[in-house]
């Protein structure tokens, strides 16, 4: 572990202590974050997993949106938003779209189930340190956050022309933003690496 945090605001090199074990060590420049208790238990990790891919799963097999308009209705799904972009030749926004919203998320998932549970079972999983370190670079690539800000900004313009009912998925889709961003903050590299040297023979 190095022996020097860089402050990721203002640069500030700070000698590493021991790591906290209550409160936070924070930059004596600009008080942003440096050091945090990395006390989570691995469980709750597991748990928060296995909850977002329920609420993925939701998020795909059920409806956003369903809109009522002129004596017709008309469901829109997560992948259908996908494919109704590729159907209008706007290819190259679908799949960041189809990536973004569900690929992202799923690999970001099933990445840390794969990695935690052998961990938790005292073993380790093949190319478990790859897996991570890759995950902790793919992660600012999970758009939900994004996708559920411009789905909520077409249903209130939508709304001014068609009857607009939420769908189950619209609701597992904030539950499961909710949920990674509580899994990001319990499975964060310097809590990873914790159980891994925890769990070293």
């Amino acid at each position: 572990m190095p022996s020097v945090i860089v402050c990721p605001a203002c640069d500030l090199a700070h000698r590493r202590t021991a790591e906290p074990t209550k409160g936070r060590t924070r930059c004596a420049r600009c008080r942003v974050l440096l050091q945090r208790p990395e006390t989570a238990s691995i469980d709750t990790a597991i748990a928060f997993a296995a909850c977002a891919l329920v609420l993925l799963v939701l998020s795909n097999v059920y409806p956003l949106v369903t809109l009522h308009a002129n004596g017709s209705s008309r469901e829109a799904t997560l992948i259908g938003a996908a494919y109704g972009l590729y159907s209008q030749g706007y290819q190259p926004l679908a799949a960041l779209v189809f990536l973004t919203t569900v690929m992202a998320p799923f690999a970001q998932i099933a990445t840390l189930l794969y990695v935690l549970i052998p961990l938790r079972r005292n073993r380790r999983a093949r190319g478990q340190n790859i897996l991570f370190r890759l995950l902790t670079h793919a992660r600012p690539w999970t758009f939900v956050e994004v996708f559920m800000l411009g789905a909520l900004v077409a249903i209130v313009r939508l709304s001014a022309f068609a009857r607009i009912e939420p769908g189950i998925a619209l609701w597992s889709c904030v539950l499961l933003m909710l949920s990674l961003s509580a899994l990001t903050s319990v499975t964060s590299p310097e809590q990873f690496w914790a159980w891994v040297e925890r769990n070293r023979p």
